[in-house]
């Protein structure tokens, strides 16, 4: 933790459990642990050496905006445990607007995407053979073209270092099971349609996102992680969106743009990044908030 970015922490009372692309992990007790978003940065699965300011604090605000907003379609594992009882004062200082007490629970081991426009990874499913994921789509759609309705198309939850693998719906049942499979589409889709609906009256659309979800100790479906953020979902300004093109995004695809123009393969070490492109990024993370939050 240096300057106004924090990169990595070290908590001196609580155990460590996991360090992920952005996140680190602390247990609280048996029952609940420490999540705190740091300004790490990391695109194509490779974290890089130069953070984000700000960008944990801004990534967690929105996150528990969407969490409270969607708490009546799906209990999710926001806690009411109080994060000074854990911290030293420095560290509360440190971490406060950037960390949240959740529940424990089992993680379900598929990533929930929802997808209500041709882009991405499923612009190119498309173009190749009309369909995204094994779902079939009306022939003639161009990119950025928005489906008749909004589809689910799961992948499987990688490990830091490692790309998410898409799946059929059948292998998602096969790992969890047909009810608790099509409960997740159901409510993943349901989350993306609420969400889409807010964001689309303030200028915003919301491309695609991703939702993770776990089962508590009475099985019950749960919503973890983070929710419909710039690192989870595909955010583009209304007024500049059409179709044909790959629209100008509030995430940071233009940083991926970038680094799609090096001589370099996508694995560790990453190369460094011009500190004007680090500085725009911040800015998009800012004013995506500013415009959903107000």
């Amino acid at each position: 933790m240096s300057g106004n970015a924090v990169f990595e922490t070290q908590l001196d009372k609580l155990e460590l459990i996991a360090r992920g692309k952005v996140r680190d992990i602390y247990a609280i007790d048996d029952a609940h642990m420490l999540i705190v978003t740091t300004d790490r940065l990391s695109a194509f699965d490779v974290v890089f050496s130069q953070p984000i300011p700000s960008k944990g604090k801004l990534l967690t605000e929105l996150s528990n905006f969407w969490f409270k907003r969607t708490s009546s379609l799906v209990t999710n594992h926001i806690s009411d445990i109080d994060l000074r009882d854990h911290l030293s004062k420095d560290e509360f200082e440190m971490l406060r607007e950037r960390s949240i007490i959740v529940k424990r629970v089992k993680t379900l081991p598929v990533e929930a995407i929802v997808r209500g426009y041709v882009i991405g990874s499923g612009w190119k499913d498309y173009q190749a053979n009309g369909a995204i994921c094994g779902i079939p789509l009306p022939s003639g759609l161009l990119q950025a073209a928005q489906l008749p309705e909004p589809i689910f198309t799961p992948s499987t939850k990688a490990a830091v270092g490692d790309h998410d693998i898409n799946v059929s719906f059948d292998e998602v049942i096969s790992k969890i099971g047909a009810d608790r499979a099509n409960q997740i589409r159901s409510i993943s889709i349901q989350l993306y349609q609420q969400a889409a609906e807010y964001a689309r009256a303030r200028g915003i659309i919301i491309a695609d996102t991703k939702f993770e979800f776990g089962v508590d100790e009475n099985d019950e479906l749960i919503l973890i992680d983070e929710i419909l953020t710039p690192d989870s979902s595909r955010y583009w300004p209304a007024d500049e969106y059409r179709t044909g093109i790959s629209p100008p995004s509030f995430d940071k695809q233009f940083l991926r743009d970038y680094l799609e123009t090096l001589d370099w393969d996508k694995t560790p070490p990453a190369p460094v990044i011009p500190a004007d492109l680090i500085e725009r990024t911040r800015q998009k993370y800012q004013l995506v908030r500013d415009i959903l939050l107000g």
